[in-house]
């Protein structure tokens, strides 16, 4: 076998924890010499890198629903990579896999969590659309918020890689979607691209004046992963029996104290009690059962073009600290995913 103890593995490790947004110091690049896979092990290299929010939450070590990285580790995130070693009778070099192994160019796995590709079409699709925030979208709108046909749906973060699947679904199943996001550029593609019927620009300064009037017969399911103003918007307008799936709070991740003013939570309460209104989070892990449901479903409405998708390629690890900082801002455009190399 081929040795690859003298090859060079990249490897961003957190170096420090965030006092409010991430910066560029606290992630370190180190380099050092590949592992040789054991007897029952994998050595894997990195093609593609996912990006996304809830590693912000990671970076944390307060309570959550995952333990911390801890300072030192190599930060978390998912990865389409390409076994270029085996000692595991389950795969051979050139395999395709969906693995764990964050954000380094190789990783050693004794195969846990690996999951072959097999023919997709695009790899790195198991990032997205049939991957965690697809899989995000169809379980938590269907799941949780159950629309009807002719009710109103909206979506915050509309463009992003999970908002845009959630839209999409949406109109799929007969509702009246409307969506949030962060500038002119990205409503009009909601609404070109995605087929949104309305999209309102979180930024504008009568944003609850603009999301009022786009929906006149008020919100029957708000997918929710921002909070914050837009939320605040969104409440008085929720309908009776409203549903509202939380599947992530980005406008509060970088946060270090409760925001200043009037406690919001009688208001909240009141308006759940009055309303019947239910509020569920979820972990999409928890839906893991139902992931064959999921890809079936999802890879037919792709087959027959019911579902577009938008991927937002960085190249280059080097570049990874910088493109989740802007992931964190609202500054990527569909699914962000750094490209780390090509297949061989």
């Amino acid at each position: 076998m081929t040795t690859h103890a003298a090859v060079t593995n990249r490897r961003f490790v957190l170096a420090s924890r965030p006092k409010g947004a991430p910066t560029a110091q606290d992630f370190r690049l180190e380099s050092v010499k590949v592992s040789e896979p054991a007897e029952g092990e994998v050595l894997l290299r990195t093609l593609y890198l996912s990006l996304d929010p809830y590693m912000r939450g990671r970076m944390s070590d307060a309570p959550s629903y995952a333990p911390p990285v801890e300072l030192g580790g190599v930060m978390v995130g998912e990865t389409v990579a390409q076994v270029v070693a085996s000692h595991h009778e389950g795969y051979v070099a050139g395999d395709l896999v969906l693995s764990d192994s964050g954000w380094q160019d190789y990783a050693v796995s004794n195969g846990t969590g690996l999951t072959k590709l097999g023919s997709m079409a695009k790899p790195s699709w198991a990032l997205g659309v049939l991957g965690m925030p697809g899989f995000t979208a169809y379980m938590g709108l269907l799941d949780i918020g159950q629309p009807k046909a002719g009710e109103t749906v909206v979506v915050a973060a509309a463009t992003g890689a999970v908002g845009s699947l959630v839209g999409q679904i949406a109109k799929i199943k007969g509702c009246h979607v409307v969506g949030v996001a962060g500038g002119a550029d990205k409503c009009r593609a909601a609404i070109d691209e995605l087929g949104f019927d309305a999209c309102i620009d979180r930024n504008a300064a009568d944003f609850a004046d603009q999301l009022a009037t786009a929906c006149p017969r008020g919100i029957d399911v708000y997918f929710e992963s921002v909070g914050g103003a837009v939320f605040n918007a969104v409440l008085p307008l929720l309908n009776l029996s409203a549903r509202v799936p939380v599947c992530g709070l980005i406008a509060q991740y970088n946060a270090e104290h409760l925001p200043e003013g009037g406690d919001r939570t009688p208001l909240l309460m009141g308006a759940i009690l009055v309303k019947r209104i239910k509020v569920q989070g979820f972990i999409i892990f928890d839906y893991a059962p139902r992931y064959p449901e999921f890809f079936k479903e999802m890879s037919e409405w792709l087959a027959q073009g019911k579902i577009s998708f938008r991927e937002d390629f960085v190249d280059g690890l080097e570049n990874a600290p910088q493109a989740f900082i802007g992931l964190l801002e609202g500054k990527n455009f569909g699914k962000l995913v750094i490209k780390v190399a090509d297949a061989h």
